[in-house]
C-alpha cells in the first residue's frame, strides 16, 4: 500500500491556474497524496469571491494568509483576518469575499479527500503563482457548471 512520499514546495514552486478570476496554485495533489489531501493556494482579488456553493465529497478547511475575508458556512457569517482558519464539512453550503477594494487576499484551500485540484486544472487556463489572474471569464463560470456533478460540487 503506497502513503505517498514527503513532498516540499518553495515560495517559488506550485501550478498556477487562472480560473473566475481567481489564481490557483496547486501545491499537493492527489497524485502526491495517495488521495488523501489536496492543497491550493488560492489568490483573490478585491471585492471578489465565489457564490455559494457546497463540496459533496469533501471536507474544505481555509487557513487565510494575507487580507480579510467574510466567509459564509451554513448559517454563520465569519469575517476572517490574516492567520484565521475556517473548517467547512462536506455538505455545508459556503462562500467567501475579500472585503478589500483595493488588495488581493491570500489562502490555502485543503481538501480531504483530495480531487478538487482536478477541476482547477481541468477548466482553468495556466497561470504564474502569485500574480493575479484576468477578470472574471464568464466561460469559464460555464465550464465549472459543465462540470459541477463530475466534481461533486452544486451551486447553490
Amino acid at each position: 500500500m503506497s502513503f505517498g512520499v514527503p513532498k516540499h514546495m518553495s515560495l517559488e514552486s506550485g501550478e498556477g491556474i487562472f480560473l473566475v478570476g481567481d489564481t490557483y496554485s496547486v501545491l499537493l495533489s492527489s497524485e502526491e497524496t495517495s488521495g488523501k489531501l489536496g492543497m491550493v493556494e488560492v489568490l483573490v482579488p478585491a471585492e471578489a469571491g465565489p457564490p455559494p456553493h457546497t463540496h459533496l465529497n469533501e471536507d474544505e478547511c481555509f487557513i487565510l494568509m494575507e487580507g480579510n475575508l467574510q466567509v459564509t458556512a451554513g448559517h454563520d457569517e465569519y469575517e476572517v483576518s490574516q492567520g484565521g482558519v475556517v473548517y467547512i464539512p462536506r455538505g455545508t453550503s459556503h462562500k467567501y469575499r475579500n472585503l478589500s477594494d483595493t488588495e488581493p487576499a491570500k489562502m490555502i484551500a485543503l481538501f480531504t479527500p483530495a480531487g478538487m485540484e482536478r477541476m482547477f486544472r481541468e477548466i482553468g487556463k495556466p497561470g504564474i503563482r502569485g500574480q493575479l489572474a484576468p477578470p472574471v471569464d464568464f466561460a469559464d463560470v460555464e465550464a465549472m457548471g459543465n462540470v459541477a456533478q463530475k466534481y461533486g460540487f452544486t451551486f447553490d
